[in-house]
């Protein structure tokens, strides 16, 4: 199993896992390798050291180390936008192209509030707003749109 740090045209930082180069580089012109920020499929592979496995380090200074190596992965905005819309994509329903007609249903309580999410038209949020209604679009990357792993 080959793990590649990728990037994508916008910048985006993410890796990949692929059973071999050949195999990423068959992904890659086939347009399957897309960055999971953004869906670019303009990727490019980055320099990596290689990844050792020398068993579990032990001692304080490793502890101390793996732990600042997790606090920075973690808090890469990237990350951080992730976990969010993760979390907004949990906690809400996907009413898909019904979004408008719930969200009106919902606003004059023709139907129980709850937290939804879908799609409208340019001009149906444009009308939704008119009304009162709050609404904000929120482009998600097609592996977000998918059964998380």
């Amino acid at each position: 199993m080959k793990v590649l740090n990728l990037q994508c045209a916008h910048g985006h930082g993410f890796e990949g896992w692929f059973a071999s180069n050949d195999a990423f580089d068959t992904q890659l012109a086939a347009g399957l390798v897309e960055c999971p920020i953004c869906g670019d499929t303009a990727i490019v592979k980055m320099l990596s050291a290689p990844r050792l496995n020398l068993g579990n380090p032990k001692g304080p200074q490793a502890q101390e180390t793996s732990s600042r190596h997790a606090v920075t992965e973690v808090s890469s905005p990237e990350a951080r936008w992730m976990r969010a819309v993760r979390e907004l994509m949990s906690k809400t329903e996907d009413v898909g192209d019904r979004f408008a007609d719930e969200a009106r249903k919902m606003h004059y309580g023709e139907a129980e509030e709850r937290g939804i999410r879908g799609q409208a038209t340019r001009e149906q949020a444009e009308q939704l707003l008119d009304e009162g209604i709050a609404v904000m679009p929120l482009p998600l990357p097609a592996a977000l749109k998918e059964t998380l792993q």
